[in-house]
């Protein structure tokens, strides 16, 4: 049997501009190509984070000067950057894929992932988006509900919620794909946050954090290894201080202990530990990688990266 994987795919791998990202999903897609080529399944997710801060401050820019048209909500912003990363994307890899000889479909799923109404992350948002916006703006804001934060000598942002993810709502069709040996992106940008009323799914103010629902969506799979691509070639611990640690492989035990001493930022690697370990710990024989999308190649010989088993 193939081994199944998914792979999340960080900043450097999409871009930023909309130049930017169809450049950049040209070198990605060589590194997905080469893991098919080597016999691997594999699902694909991705971060969004300035895609979707720019089709928010689009989308409310375009609706300040047609009366006739409202805000984008950012599920909707969310369910547009999916589509728009995963356009390029899948393209790119169809490409490569065909240039090589492999025959096999690409498709993007457009995923809505549930959360908590009750998480405590509604209470404490963190995440900040959008264009910087003067005091009347930001009072304006305020007045919808939202929350705004102020950088000095910038202006305020929008700032909103990242609750964990509870459940992919569309995990069935995105196992098909698989079990039909064909490569899938899902989960974009850690999902569409969602709440559940009933049968119906209301879009949250909310973002979740990519590399939790990949964990989420390695372990619904029954995926064999998560993979993490980020801007490292490998995790360290007491970084930026004398004694310096990249780590190679580890045990789950010490990733915990790591976390535990408080060596991750929390909004940077910590997700990216916490979301290996889970996955590792809820099956038998799993293992998690985070490396640099560039040095997979050599992450995967255990030349580089950190490893935990």
């Amino acid at each position: 049997m193939k081994k199944r994987v998914v792979v999340a795919l960080g900043h450097r791998a999409l871009g930023t501009t909309l130049p930017e990202q169809q450049e950049a999903v040209k070198k990605t897609s060589k590194v997905i190509a080469d893991l098919i080529e080597d016999g691997y399944q594999v699902a694909i997710t991705h971060s969004n984070a300035p895609q979707v801060g720019m089709i928010h401050t689009a989308m409310n820019e375009f609706g300040k000067v047609h009366e006739n048209y409202t805000a984008a909500p950012m599920s909707v912003c969310s369910a547009m950057s999916q589509g728009y990363i995963g356009y390029d994307l899948q393209n790119a890899i169809r490409e490569e894929l065909l240039n090589r000889g492999i025959y096999r479909t690409v498709s993007t799923i457009l995923t809505q992932v549930v959360v908590d109404p009750y998480d405590e992350a509604f209470y404490t948002p963190t995440k900040i988006l959008g264009r910087y916006m003067n005091v009347e703006e930001a009072n304006e804001e305020r007045k919808k509900g939202n929350y705004v934060v102020e950088e000095p000598g910038k202006g305020f942002r929008r700032i909103v919620s990242a609750p964990n993810p509870v459940r992919i709502v569309e995990i069935d069709a995105i196992k098909a794909l698989l079990d039909a040996d064909q490569i899938v992106i899902a989960c974009g940008g850690g999902g569409i946050p969602v709440l559940e009323q009933d049968n119906h799914l209301k879009g949250a103010s909310a973002v979740i954090e990519k590399d939790l629902t990949a964990g989420k969506m390695a372990e619904d799979t029954q995926a064999d290894e998560l993979i993490i691509l980020t801007s490292v070639d490998q995790v360290k611990i007491n970084l930026g201080r004398d004694n310096e640690e990249a780590l190679g492989e580890i045990s789950v035990e010490n990733a915990k202990k790591y976390m535990e001493e408080g060596h991750f930022g929390e909004y940077n690697m910590l997700p990216k530990l916490s979301a290996s370990v889970s996955f590792i710990e809820k099956g038998e024989g799993r293992s998690a990688l985070i490396t640099s999308f560039d040095k997979l190649g050599e992450a995967l010989k255990g030349k580089t990266g950190t490893k935990i088993s």
